[in-house]
């Protein structure tokens, strides 16, 4: 990389060089942050939780925002292990992706704005987003505003989704996987399926704080669009879906568990 950078023309260099810099520096911060925070902690027991924490957070991004799958995926079985209440791990969950699903939201979008707007394969991700997070809006107030609950308790919900989830995984990679950048463009059938995955994801992920996401990205790959434009569209819906609901779960009442969320 660096022998790359010196065979530049001398702007050029500068312009990478201050690029670098500009992405190294929220993440240095993040770093020095909970370090510090860590390092303060009073106890040993204090620690060890605020470790798990932040490992936790790290973990759960890095995973939603290359898959497209929400951070919920990892937390919520974490937290039922820790013993939250469902109000707690769901509320939890949103706080944390509200921020996760953020950053990542930010870097994809950055990434198509700078390598991808002119690239056949990316022409529906403004689409796919816009209609995708207009429905998810609809279907997460529907579920509060209406009083709609899950089918099911909580752990029993997302076993059910997580193994619908891992078995169209499978499918995908051995069935579909030469579909692949086949499909650019949307047709009137997919903004049909785009209304119904927003809607019902927005349902999904009022109950478990996954959903919309996880549903998005299935569909997109099972239609032959890009990958990489699947994913970026999945994280940006995400983060716009949690935010909308943030007056519920980031506000007065709401039941998240702040010690975890902050970390994480």
């Amino acid at each position: 990389m660096l022998n790359k950078v010196r065979l530049m023309p001398a702007h050029l260099q500068s312009k990478v060089i201050n690029t670098a810099w500009y992405k190294l520096v929220p993440i240095a911060c993040a770093i020095l942050w909970l370090l510090y925070a860590n390092a303060t902690q009073d106890s040993l027991s204090d620690l060890m939780q605020s470790a798990l924490s932040s490992a936790l957070g790290v973990v759960g991004a890095i995973f939603a925002n290359l898959s497209g799958a929400g951070g919920g995926v990892v937390f919520i079985p974490v937290f039922a292990q820790l013993g939250f209440s469902e109000a707690q791990s769901v509320s939890t969950s949103f706080a944390i992706q509200c921020f996760g699903m953020t950053a990542g939201a930010v870097t994809w979008s950055m990434h198509y704005r700078h390598h991808h707007r002119d690239n056949p394969h990316w022409q529906s991700f403004i689409q796919v987003v816009g209609v995708t997070s207009a429905l998810s809006i609809a279907g997460i107030w529907t579920a509060q505003h209406g009083e709609i609950g899950a089918p099911s308790s909580l752990a029993h919900s997302f076993a059910i989704f997580s193994v619908i989830l891992g078995l169209s995984l499978l499918a995908q990679l051995y069935v579909f996987k030469a579909k692949i950048d086949h499909h650019n463009r949307l047709k009137a059938g997919d903004y049909i399926a785009l209304i119904a995955i927003g809607f019902g994801g927005g349902l999904i992920t009022a109950w478990l704080s996954v959903g919309v996401g996880e549903l998005l990205v299935l569909y997109l790959i099972f239609r032959g669009f890009n990958t990489a434009m699947a994913i970026a569209s999945a994280v940006v819906v995400t983060a716009i879906t949690v935010w909308s609901a943030s007056p519920i779960h980031l506000g007065q009442d709401s039941f998240a568990v702040w010690d975890v969320a902050m970390y994480a």
